[in-house]
């Protein structure tokens, strides 16, 4: 079930809902793009029109509008507020979730999900430059746990992740946040004797 709340001193400033599960293959692919993945990630500070968002964005409003449009007819975009400029009506989109994540159900038609996206590999691109300039803050750990233990470890970095979104927008710099468990080969000891 979906809850749909705002609080008054957190950004964004309309309503959505707390968190949407992405169903389809389409709607995991509208976000698998990296121009549509910025644009969500904008429209957590508040609403924009398609003019403000390839002003941020430094692209044509043409390019912009096409992907605002790929997120809204997947339901990750909806227009929150509408105004008349000069006989134009002028649309502003936001969210319709704060987060969105992938269903673990199988698609409705049974359609397999894509998995051509990784966000680490975006968060080791856009961290490359902090690296260079020593701003990096990152640690990396390995521990053998059951399915269960990474499940509900799984869990606590979502509520984290969702703090971070809520958090009021200030400041002049845009940080990345990254986190993740999975499964590796990393080697482990023995069983003692």
């Amino acid at each position: 079930m979906l809850v749909s709340f705002i609080m008054a001193d957190n950004p964004p400033d309309y309503p959505l809902a707390d968190r949407l599960a992405l169903t389809t293959p389409a709607q995991v692919k509208a976000i698998g793009h990296p121009l549509r993945t910025t644009i969500l990630q904008l429209l957590h500070e508040r609403a924009a029109t398609v003019t403000e968002l390839a002003a941020a964005l430094e692209r044509p409003k043409s390019t912009v509008a096409h992907h605002v449009e790929v997120l809204a007819r997947n339901g990750l975009l909806r227009v929150v507020r509408t105004r008349k400029v000069r006989a134009i009506e002028e649309r502003s989109y936001g969210r319709t979730a704060r987060m969105f994540h992938v269903a673990a159900e199988p698609s409705p038609a049974g359609e397999e999900m894509p998995r051509d996206f990784n966000d680490f590999e975006v968060a080791a691109r856009e961290s490359a430059p902090a690296f260079e300039q020593g701003r990096l803050w990152g640690f990396i750990r390995h521990a053998r746990l059951s399915e269960d233990q990474a499940s509900r470890f799984w869990d606590r970095m979502a509520e984290l992740v969702d703090e971070f979104d809520r958090m009021p927008r200030s400041g002049e710099t845009v940080y990345g946040f990254a986190v993740g468990v999975y499964p590796t080969d990393h080697p482990t000891l023995p069983t003692a004797e």
